[in-house]
């Protein structure tokens, strides 16, 4: 390894969390947070939820964590949603930056991805990340991709539903290609079959896929999440030919009425900073920006 003046160096890579490593990196992170005073998209409750039940064999490996005897001090994790690109996040201890720690695991997560299907890896960087903006500037061939705004719901004021003709109903497995391709009419991304989100698996881990009907008649979607303590929005859209009739304000008031009624106090959704009119959407029901998140992209 690429370490310079540890003690004790060791890597330990998995496959799937386990509930140690889950501690291990929860420490590091509520650490590098409180330090930097920046944000990090781990993903480390909807992680641990899916590894339920999972070997730890190395098929694939997704979480790459360095140690200094017992300590963790440097940790980087590959998120795959599906489809053809995958994404990256870290962070390493405070105390133990400048020693090679990052270019070392971000070199074993280069060599897990050329192992893989996917065409594109993104890494992410909070804006205000000097440290994680600089490393991933150096990283050879990297582009800016885009930019997401993370946002929190500030306001408890109740929201009147635009038609009251829009209801939610949980996916199942029917769904599955639907969902696909509503992704990839709203997010360009394509997805092939064996990487499709299966809407039962994914509720096990805590994502819980809505198909928004009219009229017994689906019109979009819309994911939330409930694996950890703060409820999240994802994957919300409303196919083309609905758009414009309230429907969208409509799925995302269900949404956050339905994260409400399973107790949670911080709602959270994240949109790029591109999509004006959903940007406008969430702010007129009460989102405030907190954190802006880059991406960038590699490509094989």
């Amino acid at each position: 390894m690429m370490i310079n003046n540890l003690t004790s160096p060791s890597l330990n890579l998995r496959e799937n969390l386990d509930t140690k490593s889950y501690t291990h990196i929860s420490n590091l992170q509520k650490l590098c947070l409180e330090h930097d005073r920046t944000t990090l998209k781990l993903e480390l409750d909807y992680k641990l939820r899916r590894s339920e039940g999972k070997s730890g064999s190395l098929k694939t490996i997704n979480e790459f964590m360095c140690y200094d005897g017992e300590l963790l001090i440097g940790y980087m994790g590959i998120c795959d949603f599906g489809g053809e690109e995958i994404e990256v996040n870290g962070m390493v201890h405070p105390d133990y930056r400048k020693k090679g720690i990052f270019k070392t695991l971000f070199s074993f997560v280069k060599n897990e991805w050329s192992k893989r299907r996917a065409s594109r890896m993104l890494l992410l960087s909070d804006r205000n990340s000097l440290a994680g903006q600089a490393f991933i500037r150096s990283v050879f061939g990297v582009k800016y991709e885009h930019t997401e705004y993370e946002m929190f719901l500030q306001s408890d004021r109740k929201q009147e539903l635009n038609s009251r003709k829009v209801v939610l109903r949980k996916a199942t497995g029917n769904d599955t290609k639907e969902i696909a391709r509503q992704n990839s009419i709203y997010f360009e991304q394509e997805s092939q079959d064996e990487n499709m989100l299966i809407p039962e698996e994914e509720a096990r881990a805590g994502m819980i896929i809505h198909m928004a009907e009219v009229s017994n008649c689906v019109i979009g979607k819309v994911h939330l999440d409930v694996s950890s303590n703060v409820g999240s929005i994802y994957g919300l859209g409303v196919l083309p030919e609905y758009r414009r009739k309230g429907y969208g304000r409509d799925i995302l008031t269900l949404g956050i009425e339905e994260l409400k009624s399973n107790n949670f106090k911080e709602i959270m959704l994240q949109v790029n900073v591109k999509n004006e009119k959903a940007l406008d959407l969430y702010r007129s029901c009460g989102f405030e920006v907190t954190s802006i998140m880059d991406y960038y992209e590699l490509k094989k």
